[in-house]
């Protein structure tokens, strides 16, 4: 005789409840781990200004000069040991070095310039902490394929708090806790309170992530942008006086410009037979002459024939520029500004920025911190409750899984619309899906 699923089974539980319940505890056993290193590397990438200049104080600090030398003797001082120069970081501080970062054997550097004499202050092997912080934010650290895992844990984010939410949802029990109630630390109810309360108001800043986070996602991300690209709502069309974009990889992909941007390269109309060199001075010149703020990044490309990119290192979306400049000539072949972009491309520049908390201050990076510190109390508390109600005789002592299609209807209906959405985040749900059948096959 069948169970009327409308109804609350014996342990006062329906049986979608019961359902949801399964797939939230599943979610954040295989996502939560995953999540928690990510929320740990983004709050610390929240604070990169702060952590850099701690880190490299001693090389980076400079004695503010008259003036500065020739740009192009710290990219001489920068390749003293052997490489070659890719990109100038040019601060907008007088007593900080510029970073120049240099390429050899499929190895990088940066390497800390005195801008006043061209003095090699030290150098750093790699992207430097932060890159190693970056790395392990976007899981590239562990071998490009990893980078998939980001839109597969930013789609079960979603799911954990969607599914959260359901759980919480005030129903003929008293389920829902807006503030959580005394209770005694050792007991159960008590980390089962924190855990939906921390999960109610940090939930949306939590899926805000996920979503922002995604551009930067192996599969999805680039999917998106080439569809943002070719329906015109991302970069803007090339200047008419100007060569059309092209497409930069590996040394020759300008540095800085942001997701719009990204690979965007343009080929200069100079004299290139040799009897003028580019000269990174003459770009510098430039960008000083068209007001470019600083700090700004120069990228230098290992093709002659393109042109030097200059990306103003904005901390608000809405004051990104990138200046495309003839390295022989000194002539401005495009100056790229926020008004250009599409409205695509508007949307995902202002999430990033939002996302890094720049976009607003102090308040955006307490507000994404505060996601940050979420995550891992809903890890830690969600933890502590399985600790307390894990099984005495081993296995993981998940929800069972109840009968009826009422059951399977409310977790699909949660789940699958992100899993069309992100295609990634659905195959993993058809494994998961396989799982669970199997789990339940050899239960039986």
């Amino acid at each position: 005789m069948s169970q009327t699923p409308s109804k609350p089974a014996r342990n006062g539980l329906s049986d979608a409840y019961r359902a949801v319940w399964r797939w939230h505890f599943y979610a954040g056993l295989f996502v939560m781990p995953v999540l928690m290193l990510m929320a740990l590397t983004g709050a610390m990438y929240l604070f990169k200004p702060e952590i850099e200049d701690a880190v490299y104080r001693d090389m980076a600090v400079v004695q503010p000069g008259a003036r500065t030398v020739s740009p192009d003797r710290w990219v001489a001082s920068a390749e003293r040991n052997g490489g070659t120069a890719s990109s100038v970081l040019v601060s907008d501080r007088p007593d900080r070095a510029v970073r120049v970062t240099v390429r050899q054997d499929g190895e990088s550097r940066i390497a800390f310039v005195d801008p006043y004499s061209a003095a090699l202050n030290g150098t750093v092997q790699g992207d430097g902490v932060m890159g190693v912080v970056k790395g392990l934010h976007s899981l590239t650290l562990l071998g490009k394929p990893f980078n998939i895992l980001v839109e597969i844990v930013a789609g079960w984010a979603i799911i954990l708090v969607a599914t959260g939410i359901f759980l919480w949802w005030p129903r003929w029990r008293d389920a829902a806790v807006a503030v959580p109630r005394a209770g005694d630390p050792a007991r159960r109810p008590f980390w089962r309170d924190l855990h939906a309360v921390t999960g109610l108001y940090a939930g949306g800043v939590i899926v805000f992530l996920a979503l922002t986070g995604m551009p930067w996602s192996a599969v999805w991300g680039d999917k998106f942008l080439n569809v943002v690209r070719e329906s015109g709502l991302g970069r803007p069309a090339a200047p008419p006086a100007a060569s059309p974009w092209a497409h930069g990889e590996g040394h020759d992909a300008p540095a800085g410009v942001g997701w719009t941007m990204e690979n965007a390269v343009m080929h200069a109309n100079g004299d290139h037979s040799g009897h003028v060199m580019p000269s990174l001075s003459r770009v510098i010149r430039t960008a000083r002459a068209e007001d470019m703020p600083l700090p700004y990044t120069v990228s230098i490309p290992s093709d002659p024939t393109l042109a030097y990119t200059v990306a103003h290192a904005a901390v608000r979306a809405e004051d990104a520029r990138s200046l495309y400049v003839d390295g022989v000539t000194g002539a401005v072949k495009a100056d790229i500004r926020w008004s250009q972009f599409g409205v695509g491309a508007k949307a995902f520049e202002w999430g990033i920025a939002v996302h890094q908390g720049t976009q607003y201050g102090w308040a955006n990076r307490i507000v994404m911190l505060s996601g940050c510190i979420a995550v891992w109390l809903l890890g830690i508390s969600g933890l502590i409750m399985w600790w307390k109600r894990r099984p005495s005789r081993g296995g993981l002592g998940a929800p069972t899984a109840p009968p009826g299609p009422r059951a399977r209807a409310a977790v699909l209906g949660i789940v699958l619309p992100l899993a069309v959405l992100f295609p990634l985040t659905g195959l993993s749900l058809i494994a998961a899906l396989a799982l669970d059948w199997t789990i339940r096959r050899v239960r039986r």
